[in-house]
């Protein structure tokens, strides 16, 4: 038997069991406000589903969703390469100054930056990946630097006791005691590339992608059609960010524990 109250009071945990139900209960509420809703020009959940259906078959979602995918990811293994780089490197205080200005770029309008990154990277994909590197850059190094700025001293001083080097305790301590973090830090920041999505294939449309799609069919107020683009792109996001959290499980199974003795 399920205690519905428990749900409803502060402080409690409930069920995995209680927790789909709610879920379920909330999805079906979800659509049925959507069914109901007064404004007659959003498309119903059927309309959506056949623009996706055309869209799929007739004008090569598929082949667009892989191009944008994997324009993404490319950008988030650069972003990972240079944030985490950066935030390491703070165990120095020569880059300190530098991982705070990069982490005061999140305050900037990408719209004014375009034409210096075009300057540097040049036009077309290097200029997407650019942008999204950079629109994902100052969020991860401003999350991941404040994690390795949490580090206890004390883990810092029961590593020397085991005789380590300085750069030994960098990497036992800094690198792989906040593994699992810089993992959750990606997993959290892997969003920005897919909302930063439709901005930057609207400045070069010459690959294509679904940004560049989803743009062109809000420029005719094909709603049906916009709908169904952005539930393409929230279900890749969703499975994105889930295989983000397997690896993070994979490689840190400790994590867990840590999350359960709390």
């Amino acid at each position: 038997m399920i205690d519905v109250a428990k749900v409803f009071q502060p402080n409690h945990s409930a069920t995995s069991t209680a927790m789909r139900i709610v879920v379920a209960v909330q999805v079906a509420l979800a659509l049925a406000l959507w069914f109901v809703a007064p404004f007659q020009v959003l498309p119903t959940p059927p309309e959506v589903f056949k623009a996706l259906g055309t869209l799929w078959m007739d004008q090569g979602l598929g082949q667009e969703l892989i191009t944008s995918f994997l324009m993404n990811l490319e950008a988030l293994a650069w972003t990972v390469v240079i944030s985490l780089g950066l935030c390491y490197a703070t165990v120095m205080p020569f880059f300190r100054p530098i991982a705070a200005a990069v982490a005061k770029g999140r305050f900037l309008g990408l719209i004014g930056l375009t034409f210096v990154f075009t300057l540097i990277f040049g036009g077309g994909h290097n200029l997407k990946v650019s942008l999204l590197v950079f629109g994902m850059t100052v969020f991860f190094v401003t999350s991941m630097a404040a994690e390795i700025e949490a580090i206890p001293k004390s883990k810092f001083d029961h590593a020397r006791t085991l005789r380590m080097s300085e750069w030994q305790v960098v990497w036992e301590v800094v690198v792989l005691g906040t593994l699992d973090r810089a993992i959750e830090v990606l997993r959290q920041n892997a969003a920005i590339g897919w909302m930063m999505l439709t901005m930057v294939e609207g400045i070069s449309r010459a690959e294509g992608g679904v940004g560049a799609m989803l743009l062109n069919q809000n420029k005719h107020f094909h709603l049906a059609e916009v709908f169904a683009i952005q539930l393409i792109i929230l279900v890749v996001g969703l499975a994105q960010d889930y295989g983000i959290g397997a690896l993070k499980r994979l490689f840190c199974p400790y994590a867990e524990l840590t999350l359960e003795r709390k």
